[in-house]
């Protein structure tokens, strides 16, 4: 497995020495951007806001649509609308049993109603996981910093679009026997309040208290997280991130009820096309009472020519830290392709690494329509 692994990381090494230096979250960090100046949500992710949904728009697809065409994200002068509709084609490729399927990934409605230029409302519907988020977001407190209310997903690590990352939720089963991750899949989501303060232009610091809206997950005592983001700008086309998080909660292990925290760190660079993303997370008496397990993640992107990047992530997660060789990890070499007008297909092939040593690689052809 030693030898597997270091040529997995060897290989992960060279791949990115190919391009120049730069790195991440994607596409905020190659310019510097916070996770508000593209999404109503100030933790990023879900309804685009009009800049967000303009990038999309013109700056994102190989082949964008004409100028005189008219097409918008508002009903109104204060409501703004959006959605994200994923599928995939899974390929399974192990050594005595091989088989593909096509799954429903995701199937988001987001809306949003400005009710004041401080405050407003958002709510994202999907039909898929059958989720509803709600939530009241005021930018009442100093520096447009904001108290927000109601069910949403805590702001925890880098929140990549790709919940199979360990450092997310895992592949729930899918690839392997078991859900190896985070407790972040896609159905995971609080209903409690969240205060951020802008401490300076760069520095972001979230703190969140919430019960998780799923009962099989969670018992009634809430969860505490906090999450420190500092993300210079370093030129005009350079970017910086930086930061740690945090989280306690109760969670239900077969009949017991036990505490488990995580914590960890994140970093990333990035520069015109490139971006590189680092995250490391401890979770004490996560799966079983008394241990310690630890995900990482590190993700490389580079924009080819708009329209077309090249991905590389490397995945470990340690369920067992005491135990040796339980490891399982992998190497996620692929491309997002945005060929028109809030469309993306993301292809990818997955080499998985675990003891005792099996042949069980993946691959993934994904459809995204988004607006």
């Amino acid at each position: 497995m030693e030898v597997q692994l270091n040529r997995y990381l060897l290989l992960l090494f060279i791949l990115l020495s190919s391009f120049s230096s730069f790195a991440l979250p994607r596409f905020a960090v190659r310019t510097g951007s916070l996770c508000i100046d593209c999404h109503v949500n100030p933790t990023g992710g879900e309804l685009r806001n009009q800049r967000g949904w303009n990038t999309s728009r013109k700056f994102l697809p190989l082949i964008p649509a004409k100028e005189d065409f008219e097409m918008t994200n508002k009903l109104g002068e204060n409501i703004l609308f959006g959605f994200d509709i994923r599928g995939q084609y899974l390929g399974y490729l192990g050594e005595n049993n091989k088989r593909t399927d096509f799954q429903k990934m995701q199937g988001s409605f987001y809306t949003a109603v400005n009710l004041t230029e401080e405050i407003n409302v958002s709510a994202r519907y999907d039909y898929i996981w059958n989720i509803f988020e709600g939530f009241v977001t005021a930018h009442v407190l100093p520096n447009e910093s904001y108290i927000k209310g109601g069910s949403f997903i805590p702001n925890y690590g880098i929140r990549l679009d790709d919940h199979t990352a360990y450092t997310r939720g895992g592949d729930m089963g899918r690839i392997t026997n078991d859900r190896l991750g985070l407790i972040f899949i896609p159905t995971y989501v609080e209903s409690g309040a969240e205060l951020g303060l802008y401490i300076s232009d760069f520095a972001f610091l979230t703190m969140s208290v919430g019960n998780n809206l799923s009962p099989t997950i969670f018992v009634k005592d809430p969860s505490y997280t906090a999450s420190l983001q500092i993300s210079p700008t370093l030129g005009e086309h350079m970017g910086l991130l930086f930061g740690g998080s945090f989280m306690n909660f109760k969670q239900r292990v077969g009949l017991n009820i036990q505490n488990s925290t995580m914590y960890g760190g994140f970093i990333g660079f990035g520069i015109m096309g490139f971006s590189l993303l680092g995250e490391y997370d401890i979770a004490q008496d996560y799966i079983v009472k008394d241990t310690s397990s630890s995900a990482l993640m590190i993700e490389a992107s580079y924009q080819i020519i708009r329209g077309l990047e090249a991905v590389v992530r490397y995945d470990r997660f340690d369920p067992l830290s005491k135990i040796n060789d339980n490891e399982l990890s992998r190497i996620v070499l692929g491309f997002d392709i945005f060929p028109y007008n809030f469309i993306e297909l993301k292809t990818q092939y997955r080499i998985q690494n675990e003891t005792p040593s099996i042949k069980n690689d993946a691959f993934v052809v994904q459809f995204h329509l988004f607006y």
